[in-house]
C-alpha cells in the first residue's frame, strides 16, 4: 500500500504526482490491446479542423465505459486509487467519466493548456491518467511536460506574455504508471514520433463540480468550448 498521505500533500504543492508500477502488466496489457483493437493506426480527427488548427491538439479520444467495455471498470474499482483519490479531495468527490486518448505516429501532440476555467480554485476536475505503453523520448515521443505550482496561477499566460518553460517538469511514464494532474495545472503533450501514443483518463472531480466543467478549455491563444465547437475569447 503506497502513502496515500505523503501523496496528497505532494499533489496539493505540485499539482501533480507521478507513481510507476501503480498497475498490474497483466491488467495494462488487456487495455491496450482493447485499446488498438478499438483505434488500430490510422483513426480519423474526432475534432473539427480549425480546432486541431487553432489548439495544436492531434488527440482522438474514446469512452469505452459509455461503449459497456466492463474491463474498464477495474481502475475505477481499484481500492488504492479510490483511496488516493480521497486522500486528495476528502470523502466529497465523484467520478466523472474514463477517456482513452490516442496520437497517431508524426501527430504534434498538445499544445499547453488547462482542463478547465481557473476562475474558482474549488470548481476543478482532476486527471487520473494510466499508462498502458512505455512514454520516453527515444522511441514513442509524447512525453507529458508540467508546470509544478501552476494550479495555483490563474490562466496559462497568453502568447505575449512571458512563459518560461524551462521550468517544467518532463513525465515519462512506464507501463503501468499512474499520473494525477490538478485539471488547473498547465500541461502539455511533446509530438508523438512512435507508432502511437496512448494514455487512459478516469476524470474525477469535487463534489459541487458540474459535470461539464472540461467543457471549457484554455489555450495560451484561446478559449474555447467543446460542446458548442466554437471559441469563446481569442487570446493575444
Amino acid at each position: 500500500m503506497i502513502n496515500v498521505q505523503a501523496y496528497a500533500k505532494q499533489f496539493w504543492q505540485e499539482g501533480f504526482i507521478h507513481i510507476e508500477n501503480f498497475f498490474s502488466a497483466e491488467l495494462v496489457d488487456l487495455y491496450n490491446e482493447k485499446i488498438i483493437e478499438h483505434f488500430g493506426m490510422t483513426p480519423d480527427f474526432a475534432h473539427t479542423d480549425e480546432f486541431i488548427k487553432k489548439s495544436a491538439v492531434e488527440v482522438i479520444p474514446w469512452f469505452p465505459q459509455r461503449e459497456g467495455v466492463k474491463c474498464f471498470d477495474t481502475v475505477s474499482e481499484d481500492k488504492t486509487l479510490r483511496a488516493l483519490t480521497q486522500a486528495i479531495l476528502g470523502h466529497d468527490w465523484y467520478e466523472q467519466y474514463s477517456m482513452v486518448m490516442f496520437s497517431k505516429q508524426g501527430t504534434v501532440g498538445q499544445a499547453w493548456h488547462q482542463d478547465c476555467l481557473p476562475t474558482d480554485p474549488k470548481q476543478f476536475n482532476i486527471n487520473r491518467l494510466v499508462y498502458t505503453m512505455d512514454i520516453d523520448q527515444a522511441y514513442t515521443g509524447g512525453q507529458t511536460m508540467v508546470m509544478p505550482g501552476s494550479h495555483r496561477q490563474g490562466l496559462i499566460p497568453s502568447p505575449t506574455d512571458a512563459f518560461d518553460q524551462s521550468k517544467a517538469e518532463i513525465l515519462s511514464p512506464k507501463k503501468g504508471s499512474l499520473v494525477l494532474l490538478h485539471g488547473h495545472c498547465f500541461h502539455m503533450v511533446k509530438p508523438v514520433t512512435g507508432k502511437y501514443r496512448v494514455s487512459t483518463n478516469y476524470r474525477v472531480a469535487p463534489k459541487g463540480t458540474p459535470e461539464n466543467i472540461t467543457d471549457i478549455g484554455i489555450y495560451r491563444n484561446m478559449i474555447y468550448q467543446f460542446s458548442t465547437q466554437s471559441v469563446l475569447e481569442e487570446r493575444n
